[in-house]
Order: structure tokens, then sequence, then C-alpha cells
């Protein structure tokens, strides 16, 4: 997995900084109405969760014609902040009308990001965005329990067998408690995270990001196919998806 990078310590968590996107009001321009469309009996729109062809879990109707893609990444703090401001509206005033659906990618930067990748996506699809909202709302946690394992800890999880690393940095980091409290059993966890070929999947995931989108910050939204320019924060997107008709 060449394109994670496994730098010290200190290195990594520096790294954690270096996501997010200049943001500006621009322009949301105007769209009819969309139409509501129902949700198959007994259920709702953000009930109904899929693995789509390029890796990524998509919430909703795959048939609404409004499409929201975030690639982001759990070693974020912007993604961390979009999380907590959009999971609620997402869901409940556009996801749950059949008018938009919205898919996260992982856009893995770095062995930490792809630790939290491989746990949030273990259960299965229908699992995932709860504990996917939740991993991110233990952020602050998290990196403070990693800079308490210290730089020894760190490079003896680097130095590690490949199905061991994201191990015992789950390990370190408090995270196959925090997921085992939260559902996932343990057993389960530990097999997800020394998968080598879902973590070679998610690497793969951001080469073709990059030849796709050119991604450049995290979080980067995507309306439509078309790369929202510094729009990362849901205020901003709220007002683009009214501007599309949802």
């Amino acid at each position: 997995m060449k394109s994670i990078a496994f730098a010290p310590l200190a290195a990594a968590l520096i790294a954690l900084a270096a996501c997010g996107q200049q943001e500006s009001a621009g322009n949301s321009g105007s769209a009819s109405a969309v139409a509501a469309k129902a949700p198959p009996a007994g259920t709702t729109w953000a009930q109904k969760v899929s693995l789509t062809p390029d890796g990524g879990l998509l919430m909703g109707n795959p048939d609404a014609p409004i499409k929201v893609l975030e690639f982001g990444s759990y070693t974020c703090s912007h993604c961390k902040d979009f999380s907590a401001e959009s999971h609620e509206p997402i869901e409940a005033k556009y996801v749950n009308t059949g008018k938009v659906s919205f898919e996260y990618r992982n856009f893995i930067r770095d062995p930490l990001d792809m630790t939290v990748a491989l746990l949030a996506r273990c259960a299965g699809p229908e699992a995932f965005f709860p504990l996917h909202t939740q991993l991110f709302a233990n952020f602050e946690t998290m990196i403070k329990t990693i800079q308490g394992a210290g730089e020894g800890a760190y490079q003896a999880a680097m130095t590690a067998a490949p199905n061991e690393r994201f191990v015992k940095l789950a390990e370190m980091a408090g995270l196959i408690e925090f997921t085992k409290q939260r559902g996932l059993p343990e057993a389960k966890a530990r097999q997800c995270l020394a998968d080598s070929a879902n973590a070679e999947a998610l690497a793969k995931g951001v080469e073709k990001a990059n030849a796709d989108y050119q991604i450049t910050g995290t979080p980067t939204l995507i309306l439509n196919g078309s790369v929202l320019e510094n729009v990362a924060s849901w205020p901003l997107l709220e007002e683009r998806l009214k501007g599309a008709g949802a």
C-alpha cells in the first residue's frame, strides 16, 4: 500500500491538520423543485444503504436525481465538523424524501485513517453510517489516546507484519474497545483490520479519486458529478442542494 505513508507519529499527527478547503459562498443557482419519491413500504430511504461499484457507501434512493458524494478522511478535523453538522439534516430533510442520495467514499490519508476506515466498514453497509458518525464524534478522544501511547508504540505498530499493523494501531487508539461497545464483535474487528485485501482496495480508491476528481482537500463534495469548489461545510452544501431543487 505505497500510497499510505508510515510517517513518525509526530509527523502523522501534524498531517491531521492538513485537510479542509477554503470556503466561499459561491452561486448556488436555481432549479425547479424535484418531486419526492416514497421509499419501499415499511422503511425509510435512509435505511437503504448499499456498496457502490467504486467502493463507496450509498444511502438513499439509488435513482435519486440529486446525488451527493463526499470524499472524507477520519483523521481530518474538517470532515469531523462536516459530519457533526450534516448527518441529521442530510438523512431527515433530504435523503428521506427520495430526492437526494448521499455517498461516502474514504480518502485515506495516513495509517490511522486506514485503521478507522476498516472498522467503519466492518459490519457491512447497513451498519456503516451510524458507526461512521460515532467514529467521527470520537475524533478528539482518538487523537489524545494515540498521542498518549507515544512514538515507541506507534513505530512498533508500523513495523509489524502487514496483517498486524492496523490491529496494533487500533489497540493503541482504543478503537477495538470503542467499536465493540457499539456492537462490532472484537473478533470481527480484528479480522477486518487484518484484511490486507480490503486495505489495498481502499488505497487504490485514493488513486482513482485523484485521477477522477483531482482531490485537493477533505471533505471534497461532489454534486451530480461536479466538484463543488470552495464548499466544505453543511450550510454551503445545503444551499447547493436547495439550488438543485431539493
